[in-house]
């Protein structure tokens, strides 16, 4: 039966193309069955984007009903009593505001009423009281006031002491004219007449004051200034002065030589007469 079919199929063919059947091989098989798993199903793919637009749609729906609720919060919030049920769920529907509550508050004091300290006692100690320490405090001032009253008073004291209360008495030159005699009576006036502008024991000496007093008590009238007196001397060397002879910082300073390495002079403000028993500088000897 076989080989009529094979007959009659070949006689419908047209001449010359008659061919012979080949069966297909193990490898066409497989490539044909990994093609047919490869090529995706032609109804899976509509229902999965189905799906996705359904999911897309909910994620959306929730999104916004979301915000929605979160808009409207707040003016819902606000809505005046009776329409808003959380609020009459909570007083009842009754207001947020005590309105019969005054809006101002007074406080009345007895200002005469009067205040008492209280000690506190812990631990086997008293506060101390608060007039004790006012007390206390009172007490140290009083004492830093009294100190200081002490220290005016002694400075006054000194100060007294220090100024004459009136004109002075000194004795006169001993004898004639000699240095000698200059340099003791010049003497008298160390540590009691300060250093000042006058030319008067009973004031002041400047330095050339001192000398122009002194040295008047003996006859002999100098004018005021350093190199004035200097200008009425002769100038010697140091080998040479003697005691009663001039002692001169040019343009500064003035005094009576003591024949002995030292000066008798008026220093300066705040200080006295004094004898200073050695020179300094570069001093220039005079004798009148």
């Amino acid at each position: 039966m076989s080989a009529r079919r094979s007959a009659r199929s070949a006689a419908l063919l047209p001449t010359g193309q008659r061919t012979s059947f080949q069966a297909p091989t193990r490898a066409a098989l497989a490539e044909a069955t990994r093609q047919s798993r490869a090529r995706p199903t032609s109804g899976s793919s509509p229902l999965r984007s189905r799906g996705i637009r359904n999911l897309a749609r909910v994620g959306v729906f929730i999104v916004a009903a979301g915000m929605a609720s979160v808009t409207a919060l707040p003016a819902y919030a606000m809505m005046p009593t009776g329409t808003n049920p959380v609020a009459s769920t909570v007083n009842a529907g009754q207001t947020f505001v005590d309105a019969s509550a005054p809006a101002t508050q007074t406080l009345d004091v007895d200002a005469d009423a009067q205040v008492t300290a209280l000690s506190a006692t812990r631990d086997s100690y008293n506060s101390t009281d608060a007039s004790v320490l006012q007390a206390q405090r009172d007490a140290e001032a009083a004492a830093a006031q009294a100190a200081a009253d002490a220290v005016d008073a002694a400075a006054r004291a000194v100060e007294t002491a220090s100024t004459p209360s009136g004109p002075r008495t000194f004795a006169p030159p001993q004898g004639g004219y000699s240095g000698e005699a200059v340099v003791a009576y010049a003497e008298q006036f160390v540590g009691v007449v300060p250093y000042g502008w006058g030319a008067d024991p009973n004031d002041s000496f400047g330095c050339d004051g001192l000398t122009q007093y002194v040295y008047g008590q003996f006859g002999i009238s100098l004018p005021r200034g350093v190199d004035h007196q200097a200008a009425l001397a002769t100038r010697i060397t140091q080998d040479e002065a003697v005691a009663g002879d001039l002692v001169v910082w040019p343009g500064e300073h003035i005094g009576i030589y003591d024949g002995a390495g030292g000066v008798v002079h008026s220093p300066d403000f705040g200080r006295y007469v004094e004898h200073a028993h050695s020179l300094w500088g570069s001093p220039v000897f005079y004798r009148l």
